[in-house]
Parts: C-alpha cells; structure tokens; sequence
C-alpha cells in the first residue's frame, strides 16, 4: 500500500468524522426548546375585594336598582382594562310567568386570537332565601356572596392579571345572569323546572355574542368561595367534558390544591355548563362546592339569608384563582 492511498483513506475518513459531528451540531440545533410559562401572581386580597364591592350594592335581583348599578359596575371595571366588552340584553319568562330584563357581560382577551378558551360564573343574586332556616325570610333576597359574586371576584381578578401580561390563547369570560331565578322550594316541581334555572346561560348558548363562535374548552365557576371549599368531579363535567375536567385537576395538583381538587364524586348539579355543552357544544366543566354533609349537598348556607361576605375565604378564591391562571396561562 503506497503512501498516497494511504492519505486518500485517511481524508475520507476524516471527512465522515467531521459530517457526523456536523449531523450531531444539527439534531442539537433542531431539538424542541420547552418554553418557559410565565404565570402572573393571583391576588386573592383583590378578588376579596371584587366580591365584597358587589355584595355591596345589595342583592342583585333584576329589575332593582343593584342589579343595574352592579352592571354598570362590570362594565366599567372590564373597559377601565381597555378589554373589549359585549353586552347581551335579553328578555326571559320565569317560572311564575314573569318577562325578566337579563344581562350577560362578555370580555375578550386577545379577541384576534382564533384558539379560545371560556370561562364564566353568574353574576345575579337568588331572590328568594328559600333555604333559610327561619320561614320567615324564604321570600327574601340574599347576597349571594358565595353563590354568585365569589365566582365573578376569581374571574375579576384574573382579567385583570391578563389585561397586564396576556396569555398565548384568546379567553372569554362571561358574566352570565338570571341563572338563580329558578323554581321557589316551596312550590311542587313541574315537568320543566330545570329549565326555569340558568336563563342567562341558555340564552348564549342558543344566542352566542359572535355568530359562529367557539372555543376549545369551558370553565364554570360557582360557590367556590366559601371557608374549606372543596371540589368534586362534578358529574355532568366528567359526561361531557371528562378531559377537560383531569387537565384542570391535574393542574390544581401539580401547583399544590390536591386537597381542594379531589378526585371524589361531585355530585350531578344542573348549572350553567349543561346548557353551554348541549346547545353551544363546547366542553365545559363545573367548579362547585359539593359537601355531602349537608341536607342540599352543597355549601352550609346555600340559598339563606347568611350567604354574605363574612363567609368568603381568600384562600378558597386563590386556589380557584390559581389553578384557572395555571390553566389558561400553558395552553
């Protein structure tokens, strides 16, 4: 073997050594970089204070002076945010016959955005306390600040947070209305009954702010307020959304809620979510405080005179707070 086919071998190889290492650089280069998500700090002493400012106006019944300042007082917080703001006036029959004047408050962060989640709670006050115990009160309004109010504080505050440093997907909130004017428990249940419930949301559903619109997937919030809150995995949620409804949990865990989200059965509640999966097809999960211990299954003084403020936890509304920013803010 002469010298120069020595050297000729010797350079090929070379240069295959040097092609590999260049094919390694490559495969190096094109490798998925995971992206850091940067979640904005939840504050519950502002969401506290989002509820306590609506619990403040009275109850918000429609038709009263409360009901109409307290939507006033959304509108102007939302565009104070430079959000963009839809109103949905509607008209609805109650279950006694009457015509109610409703109000559904739609935001859009980042509405240019085509990938879209929602989120949503029920702004009016139920306005009979027909599970109060003294008789007396039963066709009474309530604060609803738990029932209502705590629901829209969470989601208050974290429009707020994404009106500072907004999230990679388009989100709609929606204040839905007329959803706790359903059926008196004092009189017999008629065939449609359920229906005589959630009127704000049914309207939407069918009635949607945008022609054609649609998200990924829905969050509902109500009751998640009160001290020691905790929250099932709520029937309906888990027929029609049962993916939707891990990915939240499973968030709730990893950011340390385990103990608020469990893994035990919610009970079946006819909310808001039921009519948005049924007419307008997106699956919708519900966050609400289920507690077997009661009689009604759900929190202590549910539709009484004592569902006001001073039963509101921070600490129930920043770990709702914080699981639907963790939620929103890695998709």
């Amino acid at each position: 073997m002469n010298i120069k086919y020595i050297s000729l071998i010797i350079s090929i190889l070379f240069i295959i050594s040097c092609g590999g290492d260049d094919q390694k650089a490559e495969k190096v280069h094109r490798k998925k970089v995971a992206k850091k998500v940067i979640i904005p700090e939840f504050n519950a002493d502002s969401a506290y204070l989002y509820v306590k400012q609506q619990v403040d106006f009275g109850p918000r019944i429609p038709g009263s002076e409360a009901h109409a300042a307290c939507a006033n007082y959304y509108i102007n917080f939302f565009n104070n945010l430079n959000l963009k703001v839809y109103q949905q006036d509607f008209k609805a029959r109650s279950f006694d016959g009457k015509i109610l004047k409703g109000k559904n408050i739609i935001v859009a962060i980042n509405p240019e955005s085509r990938k879209r989640i929602l989120l949503s709670a029920h702004w009016d006050s139920r306005p009979f306390a027909d599970h109060d115990p003294d008789k007396k009160n039963r066709y009474t309004p309530i604060d609803g600040a738990n029932d209502g109010a705590s629901g829209v504080g969470v989601l208050m505050e974290v429009a707020r947070q994404m009106s500072i440093s907004k999230p990679n997907v388009g989100v709609d909130i929606i204040l839905f209305d007329l959803e706790d004017y359903g059926e008196h428990a004092d009189i017999e249940r008629t065939a449609n009954g359920e229906e005589s419930w959630c009127l704000g949301s049914q309207y939407w559903a069918k009635n949607p702010h945008i022609i054609g619109y649609d998200a990924q997937f829905g969050i509902l919030l109500d009751m998640i307020g009160a001290e020691g809150a905790t929250f099932g995995r709520e029937y309906y949620s888990n027929q029609y959304a049962p993916g939707v409804l891990t990915k939240v949990w499973r968030k709730a865990a990893s950011i340390g809620y385990a103990d608020v989200f469990t893994n035990t059965n919610g009970g079946g509640v006819l909310d808001d979510h039921v009519f948005i999966n049924k007419y307008a097809y997106i699956p919708t999960i519900d966050i609400i405080h289920h507690s077997p211990s009661t009689t009604s299954g759900f929190f202590e003084h549910w539709h009484t005179m004592e569902d006001n403020i001073d039963k509101i936890s921070k600490y129930s509304l920043k770990a709702v707070g914080e699981t639907l920013m963790a939620v929103s803010y890695s998709e």
